[in-house]
């Protein structure tokens, strides 16, 4: 267990009271007792200090004077909590070596220091950089590449031919490569589109559990480097991720949608295809994006939940604005506005 003065140390902090105090683990304000590290990210959370219990806190220099125990000064709190959850990281630790029970393809070029897990599939023609680790139960398809440091959690499915970059993580479950939803009608039925491109997916990229990141049909799918996708995320074929953009669950972005670099989609949003999301923007839950989006800034659709008995009235009208536009329009007509708002004009 790390004390107070090594923490400072690891995370360039400033430290304010006594080094050599022991920290147990990382805890909300709430729950922490006084062998733990906590935190303050925001102004408004600064009247939980005089209730927690916690042995230290991380918080900003200007609000050290509300503190009078031992702190971790930062000018950017959450980030520097974030950087202290590495310390105190508890996930199961790589074994080292392949596992009796893999099956590995005699074709497949495995860098140094790799992991393979029980019950992972490595296909021929697969390159596995460097202290890549694949967990139990993963597959890999063949001609698939994985750059250095990457984690392939247990049970992922990578189909053929994708690329992954260095330092990603590619949580349970998740699909990368499979094919685009990609039918054309005919008068005997569907015919499908075979995809015949792939995934490129940059480096330093985290993709959640159960999402999928389908192949293109004659570009690839792109995620760019630093772009964090939340579990249950749908990806359609020739999607195009810009770098750092953050893609929260249950969003679902449609075929050959171009997303800019440091863009926030929240949870359920929808994307229509072909669209072009300029960089910077940020679009709120459930957000419904039907048409592209040429300028940065904040942007939202939905509608809040309400008492039912007031969502049933707002709803009943919203079934009555056609005609209730039809009727303004006819006593704007019969008292003159129409004809003065033409003369204006």
């Amino acid at each position: 267990m790390p004390t107070l003065g090594e923490l400072a140390t690891t995370l360039e902090l400033e430290l304010r009271g006594d080094a050599d105090f022991t920290i147990q683990r990382l805890a909300p304000l709430s729950a922490a007792t006084a062998f733990d590290l906590s935190f303050v990210s925001e102004k408004k959370h600064l009247g939980k200090l005089s209730e927690t219990l916690a042995g230290a806190v991380i918080l900003h220099p200007d609000w050290a004077g509300r503190w009078d125990g031992n702190a971790l000064l930062s000018d950017a709190p959450y980030v520097s909590y974030a950087r202290a959850t590495r310390v105190f990281d508890n996930h199961p630790q790589r074994r080292g070596g392949i596992h009796e029970r893999a099956v590995i393809d005699e074709g497949a070029q495995l860098g140094r220091n790799v992991t393979i897990d029980a019950g992972a599939c490595i296909e021929a023609d697969v390159v596995l950089g460097d202290r890549v680790w694949i967990g139990a139960g993963a597959y890999i398809g063949h001609g698939t590449r994985i750059g250095a440091d990457s984690v392939i959690k247990p049970n992922a499915v990578i189909c053929h031919a994708v690329t992954i970059g260095e330092r990603c993580i590619i949580h349970p479950n998740a699909t990368i490569g499979a094919d685009g939803f990609g039918f054309a009608p005919s008068a005997e039925g569907w015919v499908k589109i075979e995809q015949l491109a792939s995934v490129t997916i940059g480096n330093d990229v985290e993709i959640g559990s159960n999402s999928a990141v389908d192949r293109g049909a004659l570009e690839d799918t792109v995620v760019e480097d630093g772009a964090i996708i939340d579990n249950l995320v749908q990806i359609a074929h020739g999607v195009k991720v810009g770098s750092r953009t953050a893609i929260a669950s249950q969003a679902g972005i449609s075929g050959s949608t171009h997303i800019g670099a440091r863009c926030i989609i929240a949870g359920q949003v929808g994307m229509a295809g072909h669209l072009t999301i300029a960089d910077d923007v940020h679009i709120g839950g459930q957000g419904r994006v039907a048409g592209s989006v040429t300028e940065p800034g904040h942007y939202s659709s939905g509608t809040p939940i309400q008492p039912i008995r007031a969502w049933l009235r707002s709803a009943s009208r919203f079934t009555q604005l056609d005609q209730m536009a039809r009727r303004i329009a006819e006593l704007e007509k019969a008292a003159g506005l129409d004809q003065k708002e033409d003369d204006k004009a």
